[in-house]
């Protein structure tokens, strides 16, 4: 098929690469001139595992090509999808300025029949505004919705095998044509659930809503396992043998973050709003989750007794979780701003994320290229993000070179006896503090 892809940012790109990786030749749109340039180039803006690859693959096979000439895109595509950004206000509402002004576009542009797919996420009711917008084209385009569920560091595997496809729309023409779209991608057996276009959207804010409610959760029980000297390692492991329960998204931390949980939690707290229904659970979510991204300060706080001025932090990992370089909402950010509010020094390393760090912060922090590096010398360190790499750290150099020979572990990546053993004091999430 001829596709066209509008905005490549996170899902556009990753969307785009998969679809022509399969034989569809697809032109991505971005108004952005260098960005369109550098992916012409192979340069991918995104740390995303094998996503560069596909890129570059498809990009050398004529399959994949980007541009700004949406006019032309568009003309010649069977299905135009919007993948463009949905900014997130102070109350949870999303800015969809730019989805309607990419329909505007599609309607104005489209010269034959073709689908119109909503591939940002999006309020519930978003595609019946957009088939209104859509009234008087002079072709026929069917609406449909089809939301992402790509989990960022395994975004291109997710796409590839989808554990289920998600379709909202209104006709037999556009199921079949979404059908042999994705056809090739659930040759395993996984499903496609066709709905209407309502249900399709309220699938991605449900899924989202549900796996944050599940990290707010053991993170509640994490603070109170804390309080009544219960240990959340071993809770965790009798509650999740319950078949009913599972054991994902179900580990103590300091918090989620990314671009997708807070603003789909905050989403969908709006359409309740809206609609004068006060979703109190996940507004619960939200609040547990913003206290828990404030733990580890609390407890580099209270072991320097507030004495916190002119102390050296470093902080291994920024990114809100391993494989991505994606600090929107990081419990690191957090962190780092109650650090620095504090008159304390930041050293901070992560093996991908750096340079966003450095972007984000502009030389209010010192970023290393080596984990070691960012250790040397500080007072404490912080270990933010659960990398492969921080999983088995020489803690003979920790303990020598921390001058106050002190670890806060905000992914309860060690067994605190033996941090202890190495003479080091040892803060984790929900487990009893073996300070020496």
């Amino acid at each position: 098929m001829r596709l066209c892809v509008l905005g490549t940012g996170y899902v556009g790109l990753v969307a785009g690469a998969c679809f022509s990786d399969s034989g569809n030749h697809v032109i991505c749109v971005d108004l952005d001139k260098d960005k369109v340039e550098r992916l012409e180039a192979g340069i991918v803006p995104i740390f995303e595992p094998g996503l560069e690859e596909l890129v570059i693959r498809n990009t050398k096979a004529n399959r994949l090509e980007f541009s700004t000439d949406s006019a032309s895109a568009i003309a010649g595509a069977q299905i135009v999808f919007i993948a463009v950004g949905t900014p997130s206000g102070k109350d949870g509402s999303l800015d969809l300025k730019y989805v309607f002004e990419a329909v505007k576009t599609v309607k104005e542009k489209a010269e034959k029949d073709l689908l119109l797919v909503l591939k940002s996420t999006v309020p519930v009711g978003t595609a019946t505004k957009v088939r209104e917008l859509l009234i008087g084209s002079n072709v026929n385009i069917e609406v449909v919705s089809n939301p992402e569920f790509l989990k960022e560091g395994t975004a291109v595997n997710d796409f590839l095998r989808p554990e289920r496809v998600v379709i909202g729309c209104q006709t037999a023409n556009a199921r079949r044509v979404m059908s042999d779209l994705y056809a090739p991608y659930v040759r395993s057996g996984n499903p496609i659930y066709f709905m209407d276009n309502s249900s399709a959207e309220m699938a991605k804010y449900a899924a989202n809503a549900f796996l944050a409610m599940k990290i707010s959760f053991i993170n509640e029980l994490a603070s109170l396992s804390e309080k009544v000297g219960a240990d959340i390692q071993e809770v965790r492991k009798a509650l999740v043998s319950d078949s009913r329960i599972g054991n994902k998204f179900l580990y103590a931390g300091c918090g989620y973050g990314g671009s997708c949980f807070p603003k789909d939690v905050q989403g969908l707290i709006h359409v309740g709003n809206q609609f004068g229904m006060p979703l109190e659970m996940f507004r619960a979510v939200h609040e547990v989750n913003e206290k828990q991204k404030t733990v580890i300060f609390e407890k580099i706080r209270k072991h320097f007794k507030g004495d916190l001025k002119g102390k050296t932090v470093a902080i291994w990992g920024l990114s809100f979780k391993p494989m991505t370089d994606d600090m929107r909402e990081a419990p690191s950010v957090s962190l780092i701003n109650a650090l620095i509010e504090a008159q304390c020094k930041v050293k901070a390393y992560d093996p991908v994320a750096s340079h966003e760090a450095s972007k984000l912060f502009e030389g209010r922090i010192e970023v290393y290229e080596n984990a070691y590096d960012a250790v040397s010398g500080a007072d404490a360190l912080a270990i933010m993000t659960e990398w492969n790499e921080f999983r088995s750290p020489d803690f003979e150099f920790l303990k020598t070179n921390l001058k106050s020979a002190v670890l806060f572990d905000g992914r309860n990546l060690f067994n605190p006896e033996s941090v202890k053993a190495y003479g080091l004091n040892y803060y984790c999430i929900g487990r009893p503090d073996p300070v020496l």
